[in-house]
Parts: structure tokens; sequence; C-alpha cells
């Protein structure tokens, strides 16, 4: 935590993307950390919503507009002078892509290249962490684990979405930010792919554990899809410090560390969505699980992994929870919430807490 804090305090950060679950913990973080920082988002797309509960437009300046506004978006990162910009603004649900294909495409592609070139306009020096996903490999669903330079493609709209971005990542770094020229732009860049987050405040449709959530809080059954899907759990605060973690490291050594990473759990917390499930209810102390036979359902990987060795050993990052460690944090969190405890403040107990394993 304290070389953390020591990067961080007192710096300039633009968060795209900072209404939403993963960026809303992001601004506690930073607030936290003492930063000062500017979001730049849409709206909560949740109701209730995380950036609300912890009572976000007092941790940074929130401007509420598009990505896709290229001007609006290259304006608020000039103004805001950035030290630090995390780009984590994207449509993040795969079901959802096979609805809104083209405008996942416009979002997580245009939206992403829109952010690179504000970042390229910026007149200073500014480092980029530009969030992906785990879903970036085409996944041949051997149980192999993925490694960064494994080959990227995409089933569904949202997977082929986030490789295109990679490949927009890639272009970017090569052509404007290339570290053999840093001495002259001043500007490194790197992309983050990270696992299946858990974390209290999550409300999002067709996402597990706030499925479970919602139906336990309203005393319904759980209803499962894929049950046998296997996916790298991890709580989100353990992506986020890795985030974090690079960019304090690209900070001293800008050159060495413009490069893609894994940001998932250990091998044992790859599990199915089934043993999630099962052992959230055992957590919880009560409720019940269907599995309904689906038909005609979207395609979603049956099997993900993702291999971490690469941040192991270049950035000394590793998870600190298991799954059931991650998952008891969760779902704590939302006890806490529906009992009407101040929520804001247990946000920053857990966030502290987790710094100082």
């Amino acid at each position: 935590m304290n070389n953390l804090l020591s990067i961080y305090k007192n710096k300039r950060i633009f968060v795209t993307g900072h209404t939403g679950f993963k960026g809303s913990w992001l601004l506690a973080m930073l607030n936290h950390l003492g930063a000062e920082t500017t979001g730049y988002a849409l709206k909560p797309a949740t109701t209730p919503d995380l950036f609300s509960v912890i009572k976000g437009n007092n941790l940074c300046k929130s401007i509420i507009c598009d990505i896709r506004n290229a001007q609006m978006l290259h304006d608020a990162i000039t103004k805001a002078q950035p030290d630090f910009v995390f780009h984590l603004a994207a449509q993040p649900i795969v079901r959802t892509s096979y609805q809104i294909p083209a405008e996942t495409f416009d979002v997580n592609v245009i939206g992403t290249a829109n952010v690179l070139d504000g970042i390229r306009l910026l007149e200073k020096p500014c480092i980029g962490i530009m969030i992906t996903t785990d879903k970036v490999y085409q996944n041949n669903e051997t149980g192999q684990a993925y490694k960064e330079d494994d080959r990227l493609g995409g089933y569904d709209p949202y997977s082929a979405s986030k490789a295109s971005a990679e490949l927009v990542i890639g272009s970017y770094r090569n052509s404007f930010f290339n570290p053999g020229q840093y001495a002259k732009h001043k500007k490194t860049i790197a992309s983050a792919r990270a696992g299946n987050v858990i974390g209290g405040g999550d409300w999002a449709a067709d996402r597990l554990v706030p499925d479970i959530v919602r139906a336990l809080s309203e005393d319904k059954t759980i209803q499962i899809r894929n049950p046998q899907a296997v996916r790298p759990w991890q709580h989100v605060l353990e992506p986020l410090t890795g985030y974090l973690t690079l960019g304090a490291i690209m900070e001293q050594n800008p050159v060495h560390y413009a490069d893609a990473f894994n940001f998932g759990p250990q091998k044992e917390d790859t599990l199915t969505v089934k043993e999630m499930a099962e052992m959230a209810l055992k957590i919880w102390g009560n409720g019940n699980i269907e599995f309904p036979a689906l038909e005609n359902q979207p395609h979603e990987a049956g099997l993900l992994s993702l291999d971490i060795s690469k941040a192991e050993e270049k950035l000394l990052w590793k998870p600190k929870l298991n799954a059931e460690q991650a998952l008891r944090n969760t779902l704590e969190w939302y006890k806490s919430y529906y009992k009407g405890k101040e929520i804001d403040r247990i946000t920053q107990v857990q966030i502290n807490s987790y710094l100082q394993i």
C-alpha cells in the first residue's frame, strides 16, 4: 500500500467509466490513496448503482458524457491534464452484445481509439492503462490458460470488440507511443486483461453474483444458466490493484512495461458457475437454486482461464484472496447494504483491509 500511496497521492487521474461497477471501486481506491480524480462516463446504468451508493460525486470531478463524443472527451482530458489515464468505459456484457452488436463495437473499439487520441493530443507526459478483458483470446476451450502473446479473437460481438480494441491499442503504441521514442513523446500505454470480477455493488443484469444476490434478497429461487461454465473468478480489488501496480511501475520505468498483462486468480479458483452458486448459498445461509433447461441461447464460452505468471514475475503482483474469501467479502457487502448500513464507509474499510494484507 505504501508504494501505491507514494505514487498516487496528489496525482491527477482521469478515469473513463467511473460510474460503472469497477470504475466506482477504482474511484474509492484512488480517493483512499489521495489522488485527484476526474471521471468521464455515462450515467449509471443500473438501479441501484454503486457510484451513487458510495457518493461518487464526492470522490471525483464527474463528467457525464459518451466516450464516442471525441471532441468532448479530448477537451475533458486536456483540461484535466492527467498523469494517469485508466480507461474502463465499455459495453461490458456478452449477452447484451448480441442485442446491440454495432453499438458494442462502436463503444469498445472507437471509444478506445478516442481515449488513446486524447492521450496523444495531451502536451505532457502521461501513462495510459487500457482495460480490456480475459475474453480477448481466440478461445478453443481446451483448458489452456491463455498467455498475453496468444492469438486474439472472439466468437461473440463483445469478445471480438475487445480483441479489436487490443489491436487499436497495439497500433497506437507502435505508431504514436513507441517505447523506443519515449524521450520524444513522453507517453506510455499498457493493456490489462482481467477475469470475471465480483464485489459489492454490482447490480448489472446477466451476471452471476448480482443475479444470486437479487434472488436471495427477495427470497426467490436462483435461476442459473450454464452451470458447468468455468470462469476465473476474483474480487474486484484484485485486478484494480493490479492496474494501479502496473501504473506505478510504468511511472518508474515507462519503456519496459508498455505491454499487455493478465490479471486473474490462481488456477484453483477457476471454478464452475454451479460451484460458485452453491458456495454463495452456503455463505449466505439459505436459498435455493434451479438449473432450468434453456433453448436458443446465445453462445457464451464454456471454459476460460488466464495465465498470470507474467504479472507475478514482472510486476510482483499476485492474488491475495481465494474464491471463497472473495465471495464472502462480496456477500458481506451486500448484506450490509440491505441492512441499511453506511455502505460508503464499509467500502473504504474493505479497501483498507485488502491493501493491508
